[in-house]
């Protein structure tokens, strides 16, 4: 009964048919990788037998595209802005090792990628951009003091963009946007930073209260100063003649009801002259 199935099954796979089987296979493989697609913000490289033609590169727009099936490969490059973001480390002029997370905004240019792919391979970020972004960060915080890292911040971050860009432009790689949001400092530099910043505001506090005590002893002598020429000025004006001017101003127009020789009027300075004698009768001589 077995030798009867195997007869059965090797009449059913003779050589032709397994032939036409694999030939059918190979037919729909060729037909499924005649075509490749290419999306939206890429772009695609094609090699022919893993090769690049530089000097006139196949370059697959976004869209549906032909390939020899077997002989070309497309290899897919993102257009589109990126972002890459890595840990990196270095040192201050000073000898401080700063510690800090960099984002990179970036994008490649388009009609480079067959070059791209010729002289950095489709990894590039790996190959190039991290490693320049390390370089770039060393280069530019080496500059500056570890204390300058923080009051400068902006300064820093755009110089590093700088150095980056010049050093990605060879690489056909293009530097949109370039931060550094924060440093991590040893333990021994935040504490020291910190006890600078307090007898900072101490001194400040110092300062302000000279400046206070300053004002307010300024202050003093001006009013003094002010009362002393007031009093200065008064007494050269007080003549008998004003003072006179000032009781007439304010005398309510009565007179005592009772003068004696020498009392004192309602004018300042003046006295009641005494009574002018009357000369008598003279007597008539007796006879």
């Amino acid at each position: 009964m077995f030798s009867r199935m195997s007869g059965g099954l090797g009449g059913m796979f003779t050589g032709s048919s397994l032939l036409r089987i694999v030939v059918g296979l190979l037919v729909i493989l060729a037909v499924l990788g005649s075509f490749t697609r290419v999306s939206a913000g890429e772009i695609g490289v094609v090699k022919h037998f893993g090769a690049i033609d530089v000097e006139n590169p196949l370059v697959f727009e976004p869209g549906i595209h032909f390939k020899v099936p077997f002989r070309d490969e497309v290899v897919l490059f993102d257009t589109k802005i990126q972002k890459e973001q890595i840990d990196s480390s270095a040192a201050s002029k000073d000898g401080v090792t700063i510690h800090s997370t960099i984002t990179l905004n970036y994008h490649i240019e388009a009609a480079k990628a067959p070059l791209i792919l010729q002289n950095i391979g489709s990894n590039y970020r790996e190959r190039i951009i991290d490693q320049q972004i390390q370089q770039a960060f060393k280069d530019v915080t080496a500059q500056y003091a570890g204390l300058e890292l923080i009051q400068k911040r902006e300064d820093v971050a755009l110089k590093a963009k700088t150095v980056l860009k010049d050093k990605l432009v060879p690489y056909f790689i293009i530097v949109d946007e370039f931060t550094i949001p924060n440093y991590e400092f040893p333990k021994e530099f935040n504490d020291a930073i910190l006890a600078t910043q307090v007898a900072n505001q101490q001194n400040l506090q110092a300062k302000q209260l000279q400046e206070k005590a300053k004002t307010e002893a300024e202050t003093a002598l001006i009013v003094a100063q002010g009362q002393a020429n007031a009093q200065k000025a008064q007494a050269t004006t007080l003549t008998p003649e004003y003072l006179q001017l000032q009781a007439i101003q304010k005398w309510n127009g009565q007179m005592p009801q009772y003068l004696t020789p020498n009392a004192p009027l309602p004018f300042v300075g003046s006295t009641l002259a005494p009574a002018p004698s009357v000369p008598s009768a003279p007597v008539a001589p007796t006879r």
